[in-house]
């Protein structure tokens, strides 16, 4: 496998009190939902710092030179547009501009993110056109291509339960390889059941 040739995109959100897990924040605080989502960033690190992937972290807000993300091991960049539909279409775009042959794009907010989960969604993009990971609120915690489809970042309501469902109906005529129902991190029923996450 050449992956040299494949491309992780990782977004994340600058962790500022009061600026992320906004839903979180609201059964917990904010102080709490901050701490969360540290926690969530660092494990995202960890695992993107021991795969065998290049990896492009794209920030909501400013590029951070001080934090987790090495310039050794992480491109850096800054997240492009006015929804997050655009963001994650700019930055497939980027990624293809620069020569990557696939593409895969997760959030930091998924516990159960190891690198065999990573292994398996290139795994499958090879085989496939796309490749996607649902999440367990109806939304979807990873998708990888091979060329660019706009479509997919169009007339999508995020944040609700929908956007996995509408994707499908976007894709239904090619090849799609599905990863296994995820629970990813943005409320306290989520938290509650995580296991990164038991004794919070």
């Amino acid at each position: 496998m050449d992956t040299k040739k494949e491309l992780i995109i990782v977004f994340v959100r600058n962790p500022e009190l009061g600026k992320v897990k906004t839903r979180l924040a609201h059964s917990i605080g904010n102080q709490k939902a901050l701490d969360v989502y540290k926690c969530l960033l660092k494990h995202t690190h960890n695992v993107l710092s021991n795969c065998n992937y290049n990896c492009a972290v794209f920030f909501n807000d400013q590029i951070d030179n001080n934090g987790l993300w090495n310039e050794k091991y992480f491109k850096k960049f800054i997240q492009k547009g006015d929804t997050l539909g655009e963001k994650m279409n700019n930055a497939f775009e980027k990624g293809f501009e620069i020569g990557y042959q696939k593409i895969i794009i997760l959030g930091s907010d998924l516990p159960d993110l190891d690198n065999d989960l990573i292994k398996n969604a290139f795994s499958k993009l090879t085989l496939n056109d796309y490749v996607i990971g649902p999440s367990e609120d109806g939304g979807y915690y990873l998708l990888g291509m091979k060329k660019l489809n706009s479509a997919l970042f169009k007339n999508k309501k995020w944040s609700t339960n929908s956007v996995f469902i509408d994707t499908l109906k976007d894709i239904k005529d090619s090849k799609i390889g599905l990863l296994p129902k995820l629970n990813d991190i943005d409320t306290f029923e989520d938290l509650k059941k995580s296991k990164l996450f038991k004794e919070s």
